[in-house]
């Protein structure tokens, strides 16, 4: 008993009583020629974006009729040929047509231009005492027989004659020939014959010394590697010795810009006043500038380079006069308008700007000695004692005038020396002043010791 029984219900197999669903038909499309299986599944149908076409549509190649091909043995003229021989070889024909083409080789048949002249030319350009006219003919009959391979023209030229000789004549009478047809020598000038003539000499020079280093045994050889060996040791001490000689001009010329800048430091310290400056002390500074203005390697070498000697020759002047009274003759420079650095440095413009520096060099040294002078001359008249009737007559007084002469110098020179003299031990006790609190004290101080 089942729940069917149960129920009251009629027993149907089970397979009756649901249909069967039926699917709806596909429409079955044929994949086209030419497209893969993936790309129409991937495109599912649809028109692709350029036009398919069937291979068998295309233009179909004509087929050429099969060529009947031969090789023959056939007869051939060549065009490099004047005798007009008949030689044979083998020939590719094609269909029983044989070939009526120029032999394939005679395009290489190339000749060598040989200058021809006459009787008359000879006579009036090319005679030569050393050759005759026959001897002359026969060589350019050779060399246009030989295409100007002279060593074979010497071994067939009847007299001795070297091969420097043979080239010798033949470019003397082609050349005299091509000038004498030319119209002007203009015309001709560029011609290989004119532009580079053959020497004789030269090449008679050149095949002795190939000769000599052809005919060389090992032991020459390794005497001649040894000389050039020598020989560029030598060179190279030559070298160091140049350049160690440059580093001591290059020393010496430092040592006599620091002298001078010595030199000029001292011009600016204000001297004692019974010290006199002499005129000759501020040329020598001017002058000793033209040593180290020029650098030592340009004195060594001689020589004068437009780029780096200038600079150089300035800042050995710069070094020699000093930091301030180059900054100076700079500033004088602006001020007349003239250019630190000249535009066109040529060696006479670079001697004439070095000129004006050494002028405003001495300019500024004799404006500085002539302050010197207007100072000192005011420090003596304010310092100088005069007396009056008004005045009356004071006594000397030990130490009086030398606080004065003290006081005085310390205002002429400077805030600085002031300091140091406050410094420094005053002068000794005046005899009328008072003895002082603390001497007494020391001697009571002793005294109860």
């Amino acid at each position: 008993m089942d729940a069917k029984d149960i129920l009251g219900l009629p027993k149907i197999p089970y397979g009756n009583s649901q249909e069967k669903k039926t699917r709806p038909p596909k429409d079955s499309q044929r994949k086209p020629d030419g497209v893969s299986r993936e790309v129409y599944a991937l495109t599912g149908g649809l028109a692709p974006l350029m036009p398919t076409f069937d291979p068998a549509h295309l233009k179909r190649k004509i087929q050429a009729e099969k060529e009947k091909i031969t090789w023959q043995w056939l007869a051939f003229t060549s065009s490099a040929r004047k005798d007009n021989l008949q030689l044979y070889h083998w020939v590719k024909v094609v269909n029983g047509v044989p070939p009526t083409d120029d032999y394939s080789f005679a395009k290489y048949n190339k000749s060598v231009g040989v200058v021809k002249y006459t009787d008359e030319e000879y006579e009036k350009y090319l005679n030569d005492p050393v050759w005759t006219k026959e001897e002359t003919d026969l060589l350019f009959d050779l060399c246009d027989r030989f295409d100007l391979r002279f060593i074979v023209i010497a071994d067939r030229f009847p007299s001795k004659r070297s091969v420097e000789e043979l080239k010798n004549r033949y470019d003397a009478v082609s050349r005299a020939i091509v000038v004498a047809r030319a119209a002007s020598p203009s015309e001709v000038s560029g011609h290989h014959l004119v532009k580079d003539p053959y020497n004789i000499q030269h090449e008679i020079d050149r095949k002795r010394a190939l000769s000599m280093v052809l005919s060389q045994t090992k032991h020459q050889e390794r005497k001649d590697a040894e000389v050039l060996a020598e020989a560029k040791r030598i060179t190279e001490s030559r070298i160091i010795a140049k350049e160690a000689e440059a580093a001591e001009l290059a020393k010496a010329a430092y040592a006599s810009a620091e002298s001078n800048e010595r030199g000029v430091a001292t011009i600016d310290l204000l001297p004692s006043s019974g010290t006199h400056i002499p005129g000759s002390a501020v040329v020598a500074s001017t002058t000793s500038a033209d040593v180290t203005s020029t650098p030592a390697s340009l004195r060594m070498l001689r020589v004068f380079l437009r780029t780096n000697a200038f600079d150089q020759m300035v800042q050995a002047a710069n070094t020699s006069a000093g930091l301030r009274l180059s900054k100076r003759i700079e500033q004088t420079l602006e001020e007349l308008g003239v250019n630190l650095k000249p535009k066109v440095i040529t060696k006479a413009v670079c001697a004439e700007h070095l000129e004006l520096r050494r002028e405003i060099l001495t300019l500024l040294n004799l404006q500085k000695q002539l302050q010197y002078k207007e100072a000192e001359a005011s420090s003596h008249r304010e310092g100088s004692y005069s007396e009056t009737p008004d005045t009356p007559k004071r006594s000397y007084r030990p130490g009086e005038y030398d606080r004065q002469f003290l006081t005085d110098s310390a205002s002429f020179g400077g805030e600085r020396i002031g300091k140091r003299d406050h410094k420094r031990k005053g002068p000794g006790r005046l005899p009328d002043a008072p003895p002082s609190p603390q001497s007494k004290r020391g001697r009571k101080l002793k005294s109860e010791s």
